[in-house]
């Protein structure tokens, strides 16, 4: 059974899609989640659901190895779900081609520092583009630079605004990344 730790920033619902979807799985489970913001609600959906999770600031994560250390020796793979930082060399080493990202965007467009959420979405209706997407990819040392593994896309039709686009996004997170992650961890 593999091992899955995920990375997240904020409110969590894509953890807990994800740690529910594992929880009935013979492939892997969610053994712990991780959070660089110590008031983020996905802490608490973890422990709501019996999953280790734990809290870390940009020292213990960036420069001493003790967060590293600490998934080398619990988690198979990372999946990272809504992490805003940009992971660390020396965790894409450890884990090569075992870090998963997933982009409320079809990538490469949308992508970048400072690219994510709302902020995504607001640039999209702004450039009038006509679908828009999610994209699961590995993770590199690059923000939203890696090797796509999944895309999927969406119309965006007259009316849409950010937030009905980011509701279509969601869904698309919601029906598919648990089971990309899956399929990768059975291959």
């Amino acid at each position: 059974m593999k091992r899955i730790a995920i990375f997240a920033s904020g409110s969590g619902t894509n953890a807990e899609n994800i740690i529910k979807y594992f929880q009935k799985s013979t492939v892997a489970t969610v053994v712990q989640v991780l959070s660089n913001k110590k008031d983020a609600k996905v802490l608490e959906r973890a422990s709501m659901l019996n999953v280790k999770n734990l809290y870390f600031d940009r020292e213990a994560f960036f420069n001493a190895n003790r967060i590293l250390e600490l998934i080398k020796k619990e988690a198979d793979f990372i999946i990272l779900a809504g992490f805003l930082w940009r992971i660390p060399q020396k965790f894409i080493r450890a884990f090569p081609n075992k870090i998963i990202n997933i982009h409320p965007a079809l990538l490469p467009k949308y992508g970048g520092k400072g690219m994510y959420g709302m902020h995504v979405h607001n640039a999209i209706i702004e450039q009038k583009e006509k679908e828009t997407g999610i994209t699961i990819h590995y993770v590199n040392e690059n923000y939203d630079e890696g090797a796509i593994i999944f895309q999927k896309s969406v119309p965006i039709v007259m009316g849409d605004t950010p937030e009905t686009v980011a509701k279509k996004i969601h869904q698309l997170e919601m029906d598919n990344f648990p089971k990309v992650i899956e399929n990768l961890l059975n291959n």
